[in-house]
C-alpha cells in the first residue's frame, strides 16, 4: 500500500507473481538463438552479466508492512545481479532528510536512481536535479509533479484496486436482492484513498441490486482498523460484504469481527499481505479475497534501472527504449489462485 497518489498509465500485467515478468534482466549484446531483440539489433533484457551499474535507492521509512516489502524486494533483486551495486539510503519520512540523501547519491554520481518519495510533490525538485545531472530516475509509485523529474515511472493502480474489489463483490452478490456493502477505507486526506473509493463505487454501479450503506476511514494501522471496524459493526447490524483498503489495518478489522462474533458477510482486503493470503487459503473466516498492490514493483524498478544503466530495451517489446510509464495490474487473489501468489505476500 502506498500512502501518496499514484497514476494509472500503461497496464503491464500482474507483476505480483514475479517481478521478473517485466524484465528478465538486462545486458549482454550477445544473443542466443532463442533470444529476441527489443527492436532490430537493439539488445533486449536478459540475465547475463554486463556493464557494471551502480543504482542509488531512496525510499521512505519502512513503518508499514508494504513499505518494508518494497525495501526487501529492491535489495533481493539487486543481489541477483553480479553487475549491480546498490547504494541504499536509510529510509526517512522527513522530506528534507530524504532530499539530502538523494543529493548525496547524486554527488556520488550513481548511474541510475530509484526513488520512492515520502512526498512526490516535495521531492520533485531533487528528481529534476538528478535528471539535469544526467542521472536517469526511476520514480517508484508516488509520482513526482512533472514527468521531467523522471525517466520512467512504475507503480500501482489505486483506482484499479477499488474497481476490481467492487467487481469481485458484485459478482458474488449479483443474484442477492437488496444487497448491502460497507467500506473500510484508508486515510481520507490521501488521494490514493479517494481513487480506491472511486473505483469501488464505479464498479458497484454495474450492480443495481447492491447499495453501499456505510463507510469509515481508518489509518492503515492495525489499531485504527480494529477501532473503525468495531464502529461499523455496531452501526450496521446486517450487511453482505465489506471491502477493506489495506491488509495491515485488516488485521485489526478481523479482530473486531471476531470479537463481535460476526461471520454473516464476505470480506475483501487490499495490498497482498501474507497474513491475508494465509487466511484466504485456510478459508474458515470472512476474508475471502484481497486485491493486490504489489510491492514487487520495487524489484521491477531495479530491473528497469539496470536496463537504463546498460542501455538495454525491454524483452518482449519492439521499442528501443524502456517505456516512460508502467502501471501494475491489481489482481484479485482468492482461494482459486492464492497458492500462486503466496510467495509474494509481505509480513
Amino acid at each position: 500500500m502506498s500512502h501518496l497518489p499514484s497514476r494509472r498509465g500503461l497496464l503491464f500485467g500482474t507483476a505480483a507473481a514475479s517481478a521478473g515478468a517485466l524484465l528478465a534482466g538486462c545486458t549482454s549484446n550477445e544473443k542466443s538463438d532463442d533470444e529476441q531483440p527489443a527492436a532490430n539489433d537493439q539488445p533486449a533484457a536478459d540475465d547475463k552479466p554486463g556493464r557494471q551499474v551502480t543504482i542509488g535507492f531512496a525510499g521512505p521509512q519502512a513503518d508499514h508492512g508494504w513499505l518494508n516489502a518494497i525495501n526487501e524486494n529492491a535489495k533481493s533483486r539487486a543481489e541477483k545481479y553480479q553487475d549491480v551495486t546498490l547504494e541504499i539510503t536509510e529510509g526517512s519520512n522527513d522530506t528534507a532528510q530524504q532530499i539530502g540523501q538523494i543529493e548525496t547519491l547524486i554527488n556520488k554520481k550513481v548511474d541510475v536512481l530509484v526513488v520512492l518519495p515520502a512526498d512526490g510533490k516535495a521531492l520533485t525538485q531533487v528528481g529534476l536535479k538528478a535528471m539535469r545531472a544526467g542521472i536517469p530516475v526511476v520514480n517508484l509509485d508516488r509520482i513526482f509533479n512533472t514527468p521531467q523529474a523522471y525517466r520512467c515511472w512504475i507503480g500501482g493502480d489505486n483506482y484499479g484496486m477499488g474497481l476490481n474489489a467492487g467487481h469481485y463483490i458484485g459478482e458474488k452478490l449479483k443474484d442477492k436482492p437488496n444487497a448491502r456493502v460497507i467500506e473500510l477505507a484508508g486515510l481520507d486526506n490521501l488521494e490514493l484513498t479517494k481513487q480506491r473509493t472511486q473505483g469501488f463505487d464505479d464498479a458497484l454501479k454495474n450492480y443495481p441490486n447492491i447499495r453501499k450503506v456505510a463507510r469509515q476511514a481508518a489509518e492503515f494501522t492495525v489499531e485504527s482498523g480494529q477501532a473503525k471496524m468495531a464502529q461499523l459493526l455496531q452501526a450496521q447490524s446486517e450487511f453482505d460484504a465489506l471491502w477493506n483498503h489495506d491488509d495491515d489495518q485488516g488485521v485489526g478489522a478481523l479482530r473486531a469481527i471476531e470479537q463481535a462474533g460476526r461471520d454473516d458477510f464476505l470480506m475483501v482486503g487490499g495490498a497482498g499481505a501474507l497474513s491475508a493470503f494465509q487466511a484466504i487459503k485456510q478459508d474458515d473466516g470472512v476474508l475471502k479475497a484481497t486485491v493486490l498492490y504489489p510491492p514487487t514493483m520495487a524489484a521491477s524498478a531495479i530491473d528497469l534501472a539496470r536496463a537504463l544503466g546498460q542501455g538495454k530495451g525491454v524483452g518482449g517489446l519492439a521499442e528501443f527504449e524502456i517505456p516512460a510509464s508502467l502501471t501494475l495490474y491489481s489482481a484479485v487473489v482468492d482461494k482459486t489462485n492464492v497458492d500462486q501468489y503466496m510467495p509474494t505476500g509481505f509480513e
